[in-house]
């Protein structure tokens, strides 16, 4: 055996065998046909979940993200394309015969049974013996903080603690993912906030895939450990929370996910390897995210939160532009401003509320932004 052969042989025993995703979507495409016309639903998403990993699918109403995790289910059919669970083509495989289980957002629990019996009601149609259905579902019930409140019925629980009995009762089936559609929806703003931290530690905890579908920015950057933002049935851009927020690929990724003020130039030179935009007679904005050349058009984003407002001209290597505040509005933690520049485009602008804070500008002053460089960013169409 050569030298390299060796070391080619140790580096394998070292790493293994490569691990095989929780679920897989290969070219996977829902058509409908509604009034004799072909719709597409999800057009082609190829993707990959890790075990163990919280995995959000965002977007707005019909984009497909509900469709996407149905296929993975079972509830629908592929038109075409692969689905597989750890390894192995369900394609056409029965939900029933798939090792997932699904939350909804109405946790569709039996009125007439009370929480031990609803969670238990799972095991005990697969006959699991007694002294095991007690031990597990004890288990699952102080993982979700229910202790204490086998006997209570549905009716008898607030929503937090129904939705916790709903993920009780497809968690204990100990399935290898975990679908959940939405399920917070139907909460409070304050109690859907606590049981996005609740989500995530319960997930930490069993140590199973999670599959999460929402609308709601705030819980997927909140909960996730990557997410796919889908948007007209495919996926526009996917990643970790922070890649996406603060490198969003597109206009769109960079509107849905927070707020952004998108601003667009053409390119009037490079320096320090930035594009160079010049907006207006006094303004400059240095962008960074691709290759760019002089006479280039782009689109550049840059996040309310990263821009500081001042009433002189700030100094240094900052991206500079100026403007006339049209609205002030108080939000507690911070203050929004907008900020209507020389060229039409408007900036929103926000400034935490320290203790020792005033207003830094009123309506109808005339102020300058500064953000560092590598704050904005170049994006896609």
């Amino acid at each position: 055996m050569t030298e390299t052969q060796a070391g080619t042989g140790a580096a394998e025993a070292v790493s293994g065998p490569p691990t095989v995703p929780a679920i897989e979507l290969d070219g996977v495409v829902k058509e409908y046909v509604s009034r004799g016309e072909v719709v597409q639903a999800v057009g082609g998403v190829t993707l990959s979940i890790e075990e163990g990993e919280f995995f959000s699918l965002l977007g707005p109403s019909g984009c497909g993200k509900t469709t996407t995790m149905r296929m993975i289910a079972g509830f629908e059919d592929p038109s075409r394309g692969t689905v597989r669970l750890h390894g192995q083509d369900v394609t056409g495989v029965p939900p029933n015969r798939r090792d997932v289980n699904m939350v909804f957002q109405s946790y569709a629990l039996f009125p007439h049974m009370n929480v031990w019996e609803n969670v238990a009601f799972g095991l005990r149609r697969k006959r699991v013996p007694g002294d095991e259905i007690k031990r597990r579902v004890g288990e699952i019930l102080e993982i979700v903080d229910l202790t204490g409140r086998e006997r209570r019925r549905p009716r008898e629980l607030s929503g937090g603690q129904q939705q916790r009995v709903a993920l009780a009762r497809a968690l204990v089936n100990r399935p290898r993912a975990l679908l959940l559609d939405e399920p917070l929806g139907a909460l409070d703003l304050k109690l859907r906030q606590a049981m996005q931290i609740e989500l995530k530690r319960i997930q930490r905890e069993v140590g199973i895939t999670f599959v999460y579908v929402t609308h709601d920015q705030s819980e997927a950057l909140t909960m996730s450990d990557r997410i796919a933002v889908m948007n007209d049935g495919a996926v526009e851009q996917l990643g970790a929370p922070r890649e996406i927020y603060e490198r969003p690929a597109t206009a769109f990724v960079a509107g849905f996910i927070g707020t952004s003020n998108l601003l667009s130039g053409t390119v009037e030179g490079l320096r320090d390897g930035f594009a160079v935009l010049r907006l207006g007679e006094d303004d400059h904005v240095l962008a960074e995210g691709g290759s760019f050349h002089a006479g280039e058009p782009i689109a550049i984003t840059v996040r309310p939160e990263k821009i500081t407002i001042c009433t002189e001209r700030p100094s240094g290597g900052l991206s500079v532009v100026r403007g006339v505040v049209s609205e002030v509005v108080y939000l507690g933690l911070y203050t929004s401003y907008t900020v209507r520049l020389a060229h039409g485009a408007e900036v929103t602008v926000f400034q935490q509320n320290a203790l020792d804070s005033a207003s830094t500008a009123e309506r109808g002053d005339s102020v300058w932004l500064s953000w560092r460089p590598h704050h904005s960013y170049a994006i896609g169409s």
